[in-house]
């Protein structure tokens, strides 16, 4: 079964028409994109876009063969023409199946938002799941492994070859189809109803193989079932920049698209601060509902906690969360053992203040008999933890190296410090990124 994108762009296209904005002025070539349609083996067309016929003859294809055409959502964007001699658009309703004569069997799939998703089947057994503009699968929990497993509500029978979704504006709904064995690694994901909310070019197709996703330009033919290399995830990514540069943002979107994260808050809560009192409220207003908070510093357990052998135990777990081991449930729905939940450690400058709190590196004389030493300790069995560690993790921490010289030894002890423990912490990582005024910076991987 292949299938030909006529167009991978939002409704209203890309560039949107009339819009000044920096990504439409260089969404062009082959950013610039149609709204999405697919055209299935030349028999079943799913979606509209302009100028169908033309958008199939520069793909090689003719549309004289569509037999049935279908839509997926309500449409918003530019009139569309049906171009001569193809069937009239329908819909088909959640849990119907329609079979075609040429073998293909179709089968609408709830989402939850007004539209329609489509699950197609081919006459060899391929599967492929497309999705509406900003839907996710209904029925699949939210992104945590106690989600329906094996696909259940989307089929019922195990992962997909190929799914077609909006990624960008839900990854929320690639984290569900992950948790419910939907979608695993040998899934292509492909990214479709691509809007001016990201960059086209380089930073698209970054921000989407961070995600295990990819996107291709209009007119592109896959083979449903061919092995497509997706770039391999880093297990260990640092995210470093400086206040309000946008790296929580950064480290955060790079684990949207996953079921079961469990967000590490190093920060705790500091009794008649109201500003941190907001920053923490924002922190936690941004995150998925489906994320499940531990606020402790103590790191090294939770990252021991998914070793060969190891039972997930620490700090804030429990053997019935999602994800986290004591269940048989969460390893086989989501095609991982159990407890190797992914973690997102915000952040390591807050880590590295309550240890150097308790080692007592703020006195200069305590510092000079025991705490150095008791410092280093704490900071080498933590870089020992991550690298020794099972668990996909990305942390985030301050890049304060650049700025000023701090006016007093204990600023000064803390800006040395914390770079030492960047650049230890770094050197165990496949990925480290710096974030400079919202703007990700590859400095390995």
């Amino acid at each position: 079964m292949d299938v030909t994108l006529l167009g991978t762009g939002a409704p209203q296209g890309l560039p949107r028409p009339g819009c000044p904005c920096a990504a439409c002025a260089t969404a062009v070539g082959d950013e610039a994109r149609a709204a999405t349609a697919l055209l299935v083996d030349g028999a079943l067309m799913i979606d509209l876009t302009p100028g169908p016929a033309f958008a199939a003859a520069r793909a090689g294809r003719s549309l004289a063969g569509v037999r049935q055409v279908l839509l997926s959502h309500p449409h918003d964007g530019p009139a569309m023409e049906v171009p001569a001699g193809l069937p009239q658009p329908g819909r088909v309703a959640d849990g119907r199946e329609l079979a075609l004569l040429d073998g293909h069997r179709v089968r609408a799939t709830a989402v939850d938002i007004p539209g329609t998703g489509y699950e197609i089947s081919g006459a060899d057994g391929e599967r492929l799941l497309y999705l509406p503009p900003g839907a996710a699968p209904a029925g699949l929990g939210n992104g945590t492994s106690r989600a329906a497993g094996g696909g259940e509500g989307t089929g019922g029978a195990g992962p997909y070859d190929l799914v077609l979704l909006d990624v960008l504006a839900r990854p929320d709904a690639l984290a569900r189809l992950r948790a419910s064995g939907a979608v695993d690694a040998a899934t292509d994901v492909v990214a479709v109803h691509l809007d001016h909310g990201v960059p086209p070019g380089p930073e698209l197709h970054r921000r989407l193989a961070a995600v295990g996703a990819r996107a291709v330009a209009d007119g592109t033919t896959l083979l449903v079932g061919e092995f497509h290399a997706v770039p391999d995830l880093p297990r260990r990514t640092l995210v470093l920049g400086g206040a309000r540069s946008g790296k929580s943002v950064e480290a955060e979107r790079r684990l949207a698209a996953f079921p079961d994260v469990v967000y590490v808050a190093t920060g705790g809560t500091r009794d008649g601060d109201q500003d941190w009192a907001q920053r923490v409220s924002l922190h936690r207003e941004r995150r998925p509902s489906s994320w499940r908070t531990v606020e402790t510093c103590d790191l090294v357990p939770l990252l021991e906690a998914a070793g060969p052998g190891r039972a997930a135990s620490g700090p804030g777990l429990d053997a019935a969360g999602p994800g986290e081991g004591g269940g048989s449930g969460a390893g086989s729905r989501t095609g991982r053992p159990a407890g190797v939940s992914p973690l997102l450690i915000d952040c390591l400058a807050l880590w590295l203040t309550h240890v150097m709190d308790e080692v007592g590196a703020w006195d200069d004389a305590t510092w000079e008999a025991r705490g150095r030493q008791a410092l280093r300790e704490r900071t080498d069995a933590l870089v020992a933890a991550v690298r020794a560690t099972h668990r996909p993790v990305v942390a985030v921490s301050n890049e304060v190296g650049s700025g000023v010289v701090p006016a007093t030894p204990a600023g000064r002890r803390f800006r040395d410090e914390l770079g030492r423990l960047n650049a230890a912490f770094a050197a165990e990582c496949e990925q480290v990124l710096l974030v400079v005024a919202g703007q990700a910076l590859a400095l390995r991987g």
